[in-house]
C-alpha cells in the first residue's frame, strides 16, 4: 500500500516488472535495464567475459532477413483496430526492420549446439534449454520489458534473437519453453544438428504497457565440426508456411490481472543465415607464420573447404517431427492435415478426431493464456495422456486446423467436397476450441467446447448436471476419464454408419 502510495499504480506498475523476486527493493541487477536504457551503456555480462575470444578462432558471418507482421491478417483489422490505442500496437508498427541485419560472432560460441555425450544417435532429441513450466507450475509474469540476463548456452540464442529485436525472451511464458535439438547427420568431422526454439518478443517499454509478440517456433540446422572449431553452414526461421504464426496479447493496464488482449497473424519472413563457412580471423602459412588475409592484388584470400561426406543422416521432415514430440508429446500420434485426415481415414475405416482452433495446437503458445478453454491445456493434460493417445491411435485419424484454414477451404469451390467438410466442421465451431467427431464423408457424430469440457472435467461428480459424460474411476484425472468417455460415444454413435 505504502508503494502505491508513493508511486501511483503506473510506478507501481514498472516497478514490479524490475523487481522480480518481489521483494520491494530493486538490487543493481534488476536496476540495470533502466540504468543501460537512461545511459546507453550496455556492460560486458560475465558469462560472456569467461569466453575469452581465441584469438586465431574462427568468425561466422550472419545475416538477418525479417518482413514484418501482415496488420491486414490480424482479426483486430477486421474493424479497423477499433477501440485499440495507437500506442497499444506502436511497438508492433515501428518493428519494419531487424535490429542488426549483419552480425558476426565467434564459431566457438555455437558449441552449445553441440549433443551431449549420451544423446549422439540420429534423432535422439536433447535439450539445449531445458523447459521449466508444464501445466502445474504455470506460468511467468506477462509483467515485464526487459529479459532477464542469459546464462549459459541462453547466451547465443539470445545473441542471435537480438538481431532480429533488441528485448527477446529465450525462456517464454508459457510452457514448453526452451529449445531442443537433435543429430540429423553424421560424418567423421561434422554434426547436422536440427533444433527448434520457443521465445518470444517484448515490443515496448515504459510508459507504454507490455506487448508480446510469440512466434509459432524457431527451428533450423546447423552444421558444425565436432569440435566446435568450424561452423560450416547455419540457417533458423519463423516457418511461415501456415496462414498464422505468431500470436501477440498485450496488456491495458496496470497490474498483472489488468484486461489483456490477444490476437494472431501472419509474418511472411524472419530468419538468420550464414553467408557463408566461418573464417579464421588469422591466417598462418605452412610454417606457422601470420600472413596477410588479402593477396598482392587487395583480394580476400579464398578459402577452400573440403566436401563433408555423410555417413548416417535422416530426412530433415524426420528431425522436425523429432523435436516436435519432444516439446509435445501428444504428437505421439500423427495429425494429419485437414482433407488428408479424411482420406486417410476413408481408407482405413476409421472415425477423423478432429480439434477446431482459433490459434494452433503444435505451435507455441497456441490459443492465448485468457481463454480457459485454450489448446495449450488441452496438448498438456488429456492428449499427452497413455490411455487417450492408445485409443486415438487404435481407432481414429486425427487432425487439427485453424478456423481461418477451413474459412479459405469452404470458400473455395473448386471441390465441393473439400468445401462441404469445412461447412460441416465450422457449423458446430464454438470459439476459442472445438473437439469435432466425424464420420469419413464429414458428418459429425459428436463434438464438445473445449471450455465446456474443462468446466465439467473441473466440478466434481455429483455437481455434473449432464448425462453425457460419465467419469470413470478407472483413472485418477477425470480429464482424462471425460475425454476418454467422450471418444467412445463417439465411436458407439457411429457405429450405425460405420456398420452400412
Amino acid at each position: 500500500e505504502l508503494a502505491l502510495k508513493s508511486l501511483g499504480n503506473e510506478g507501481l506498475f514498472l516497478f514490479s516488472s524490475l523487481d522480480t523476486n518481489n521483494d520491494l527493493y530493486l538490487s543493481p541487477e534488476e536496476f540495470k535495464p533502466i540504468a543501460e536504457k537512461l545511459t546507453g551503456i550496455a556492460p560486458i555480462s560475465e558469462f560472456e567475459e569467461e569466453e575469452a575470444p581465441d584469438p586465431s578462432g574462427e568468425t561466422l558471418s550472419v545475416v538477418a532477413k525479417f518482413q514484418p507482421l501482415v496488420m491486414e491478417t490480424m482479426t483486430k483489422s477486421k474493424d479497423g483496430f477499433l477501440g485499440i490505442s495507437h500506442v497499444a500496437l506502436s511497438g508492433l508498427r515501428n518493428w519494419t526492420a531487424p535490429a542488426a541485419p549483419m552480425t558476426v560472432l565467434l564459431a566457438r560460441q555455437f558449441k552449445a549446439f553441440l549433443p551431449p555425450k549420451n544423446k549422439l544417435d540420429l534423432g535422439d532429441p536433447w535439450w539445449i534449454i531445458p523447459s521449466e513450466l508444464n501445466i502445474f507450475t504455470g506460468y511467468l509474469s506477462n509483467n515485464r520489458f526487459y529479459p532477464p540476463p542469459p546464462k549459459g548456452k541462453e547466451v547465443i540464442i539470445h545473441k542471435l534473437l537480438s538481431m532480429f529485436h533488441p528485448r527477446p525472451f529465450v525462456k517464454t511464458r508459457f510452457a514448453p519453453q526452451g529449445a531442443v535439438a537433435c543429430i540429423q547427420a553424421i560424418s567423421s568431422f561434422y554434426y547436422t544438428v536440427a533444433f527448434r526454439i520457443h521465445a518470444e518478443f517484448q515490443l515496448n517499454e515504459p510508459p507504454d504497457f507490455p506487448f508480446w509478440f510469440s512466434p509459432g517456433q524457431f527451428t533450423g540446422h546447423i552444421i558444425l565440426s565436432k569440435d566446435s572449431s568450424h561452423v560450416r553452414e547455419f540457417k533458423l526461421f519463423v516457418p511461415n508456411n501456415r496462414s498464422l504464426n505468431v500470436d501477440m496479447e498485450w496488456l491495458y493496464g496496470a497490474s498483472e490481472s489488468s484486461n489483456m488482449e490477444v490476437d494472431i497473424g501472419y509474418l511472411p519472413q524472419m530468419e538468420l543465415e550464414s553467408t557463408g563457412p566461418s573464417i579464421p580471423t588469422v591466417i598462418h602459412d605452412e610454417n606457422g607464420n601470420v600472413i596477410d588475409s588479402r593477396d598482392p592484388s587487395g583480394e580476400p584470400i579464398q578459402f577452400v573447404f573440403e566436401e563433408i561426406t555423410w555417413q548416417q543422416e535422416i530426412p530433415w521432415e524426420e528431425a522436425a517431427q523429432k523435436l516436435e514430440v519432444a516439446m509435445y508429446p501428444f504428437k505421439k500420434i500423427s495429425y494429419l492435415p485437414f482433407t488428408e485426415a479424411f482420406e486417410r481415414a476413408k481408407a482405413e475405416k476409421k472415425l477423423v478426431h478432429s480439434i477446431l482452433l482459433w490459434g494452433a495446437l503444435d505451435d507455441h503458445p497456441s490459443v492465448p493464456l485468457p481463454l480457459p478453454g485454450s489448446g495449450r491445456t488441452l496438448r498438456e493434460t488429456v492428449l499427452e495422456s497413455s490411455p487417450i493417445l492408445a485409443l486415438l491411435n487404435e481407432s481414429f485419424i486425427s487432425s487439427w486446423s485453424l478456423v481461418k484454414e477451413l474459412e479459405e477451404l469452404q470458400s473455395n469451390r473448386e471441390n465441393e467436397f473439400y468445401s462441404k467438410l469445412a461447412d460441416l466442421h465450422l457449423e458446430k465451431y464454438n470459439f476459442p476450441v472445438e473437439i469435432i467427431i466425424c464420420l469419413p464423408n464429414g458428418t459429425v457424430v459428436h463434438h464438445i467446447n473445449a471450455n465446456y469440457f474443462l468446466d465439467i472435467t473441473s466440478m466434481k461428480p455429483e455437481d455434473v448436471e449432464s448425462s453425457i459424460f460419465s467419469f470413470s474411476t478407472n483413472f485418477e484425472d477425470p480429464s482424462t476419464a471425460t475425454y476418454l468417455q467422450f471418444l467412445k460415444e463417439g465411436l458407439q454413435r457411429a457405429k450405425p454408419y460405420l456398420q452400412t
